[in-house]
């Protein structure tokens, strides 16, 4: 198989992108909450590196003087940080289906049938994952619940996440 093709598993499992030298084995069951919650705290550290890029920019544009409490230039660098961090996620996620924080826990976002998520859907997901967060992360907490351990940002968006099993050695 050459790099970059799909491998596809058969009925209902799941096919990704495979370097030549990569074997995928199809898993079906998505990771659990703590891998999840593990992989956003991964991903803490990159967005924190573009806020606080961004904030030093709106700083140097502000005369080298803080923002006012919600004053729009810093209801502004919200908008912006938060801007910015949905689109290092959604093009970590159409690029190769992880986020930097998602590799050490071998996550990867696909649609329904395994293959890369559009663009349009990753938005989607990053939005309801969002509001998720602002509602105290139920959304999350809702795979608990949910029969097939899905999120609400999982369900609204068709996407899924999957837990990939570890490389043959």
């Amino acid at each position: 198989m050459a790099c970059g093709e799909l491998s596809n598993r058969g009925r209902g499992g799941f096919h990704y992108p495979v370097a030549m030298t990569e074997a995928v084995i199809e898993t079906k069951e998505p990771p659990l909450i703590g891998w999840r919650m593990l992989a956003l705290f991964y991903d803490l550290w990159p967005a924190v590196a573009i806020w606080m890029a961004t904030a030093a920019l709106f700083t140097v544009l502000h005369d080298n003087r803080p923002l006012a409490a919600f004053s729009i230039g810093q209801i502004s660098l919200w908008l912006v940080c938060w801007l910015l961090t949905g689109v290092y996620a959604v093009l970590s996620w159409r690029r190769g289906g992880q986020t930097l924080g998602m590799r050490p826990w071998r996550l990867r976002v696909a649609d329904r049938d395994g293959a890369p998520a559009t663009v349009r859907f990753l938005v989607l997901r990053y939005l309801v994952g969002t509001v998720s967060l602002l509602l105290a992360g139920a959304g999350f907490w809702w795979a608990w619940a949910d029969r097939e351990r899905l999120t609400w940002h999982d369900r609204c968006s068709g996407t899924r996440l999957r837990r990939l099993p570890r490389r043959a050695a």
